[in-house]
């Protein structure tokens, strides 16, 4: 019998015990119940200088426009998390949030389904442009 072997979302998305987390319109509340039992730093709204994790909701190229700014909230080795609509209720393509990320200089390096209705594209400061006092 061949085992199959699933991480939890949390796991995926690279939450660690402690980690500062800022959501942005993402009300998904099965996913803040996951959230409060790694971490209790979590924001609504603009970030916390530091932040390791951003989950950003956006459904339109207008809500991308928030990732040049909230980089600069991050710690280097940190992530802008983009969650948005999947399957024929999509209103973003993967592609536009790709773009985005790399017109302010961020890079896409992975994608996770964050619920059954979702997907999240983890978008990170390429390692070159990350400075080494700023990770935790």
């Amino acid at each position: 019998m061949e085992r199959v072997y699933t991480k939890p979302l949390i796991d995926k998305l690279g939450v660690k015990p402690g980690a500062r987390v800022t959501i942005i319109g993402v009300p998904d509340t099965d996913f803040r119940a996951l959230l409060s039992e790694r971490t209790t730093d979590v924001t609504d709204g603009w970030p916390e200088p530091e932040t390791d994790l951003v989950f950003l909701a956006a459904d339109s190229i207008d809500e991308l426009i928030r990732i040049g700014p909230l980089q600069d909230m991050l710690v280097a080795n940190g992530a802008i998390w983009v969650v948005s609509r999947k399957g024929k209720a999509a209103t973003l393509r993967d592609y536009d949030a790709i773009e985005a990320a790399r017109a302010v200089g961020l890079v896409d390096n992975k994608v996770v389904s964050f619920s059954a209705t979702h997907t999240a594209l983890r978008l990170v400061i390429p390692v070159a442009r990350r400075p080494e006092h700023g990770r935790r």
